[in-house]
């Protein structure tokens, strides 16, 4: 009598990883209008953003939309060039809604716009004087209490790669290649090359910066606020530059503008 082997092997793995995914905060219910906005951007920098998958957050809204309403909204995302894929969780409606839609709900996402109301913020730096310099002076660093070591990553960060470093900085030694991402809940540290995207304060620490040996981003951003590859400065490419922010700007300059 023949027996049939049993077949142990799974059908597919299923691995817990971090992605970066864009957050689109809603602040005007204008489906019209918010495809528009995301449709330019699409046009000024394609490879970061056609076919991007998006995380819609109503957290800016006094209410959360109808059912018909953000289906319309999701349907004008995608005539733009982008792809809704969850909503940021906000309420027991946005609950609602996401089971509506049919879309996930991610909680990480509100992160960079809520502050814990018993954190204690640094002081701003005191404004410096008046001067004719090309770009503005950024701000002496600031020293928080370090809750982990920081993380250091060797090798290079190939295209399609992404490394994390949660709760802590990220020092990266050979660089980081085009199509690749790095990212950091503290500062980043590049002494290489910086051809792809470097995100920095991803939990929405707004003291973290970049800093890099050689500058060719494709992307770079702290604490939710980004430039990409058609809005750095030419001057800087190739150069070691340091990216911080500054009253909700985000500036770019050379290492040692003090």
């Amino acid at each position: 009598m023949s027996t049939v082997p049993m077949d142990y092997e799974q059908a597919g793995e299923l691995k817990i990883g971090q992605v970066g995914i864009a957050n689109l905060r809603i602040r005007s219910l204008d489906p019209a209008r918010l495809a528009d906005e995301m449709a330019a951007r699409v046009r000024r920098a394609p490879s970061m953003f056609d076919r991007a998958a998006v995380v819609l957050d109503f957290g800016g809204l006094s209410q959360v939309p109808d059912a018909a309403t953000a289906r319309e909204l999701v349907e004008a995302l995608r005539g733009a060039g982008v792809l809704p894929v969850a909503l940021a969780y906000g309420s027991s409606d946005t609950d609602r809604l996401a089971r509506d839609l049919g879309l996930p709900l991610l909680a990480k996402f509100r992160a960079q716009y809520e502050r814990d109301p018993g954190a204690v913020s640094a002081p701003a730096p005191a404004a410096p004087p008046a001067a004719a310099a090309p770009s503005p002076e950024p701000p002496p660093r600031t020293t928080a209490t370090a809750v982990a070591p920081g993380m250091v990553h060797a090798p290079l960060v190939r295209s399609g790669q992404q490394v994390y470093a949660d709760n802590r900085d990220l020092t990266v030694l050979a660089g980081v290649g085009a199509g690749a991402e790095v990212i950091a809940d503290g500062s980043v540290h590049i002494y290489g090359p910086l051809r792809g995207r470097a995100l920095a304060g991803a939990q929405g620490n707004e003291q973290a910066r970049i800093f890099c040996n050689e500058f060719h981003a494709e992307l770079v951003a702290i604490a939710g606020h980004y430039k990409v590859m058609e809005d750095l400065p030419a001057a800087l490419r190739g150069k070691p530059v340091q990216v911080w922010l500054q009253d909700g700007q985000l500036h770019i300059a050379p290492q040692g503008t003090q």
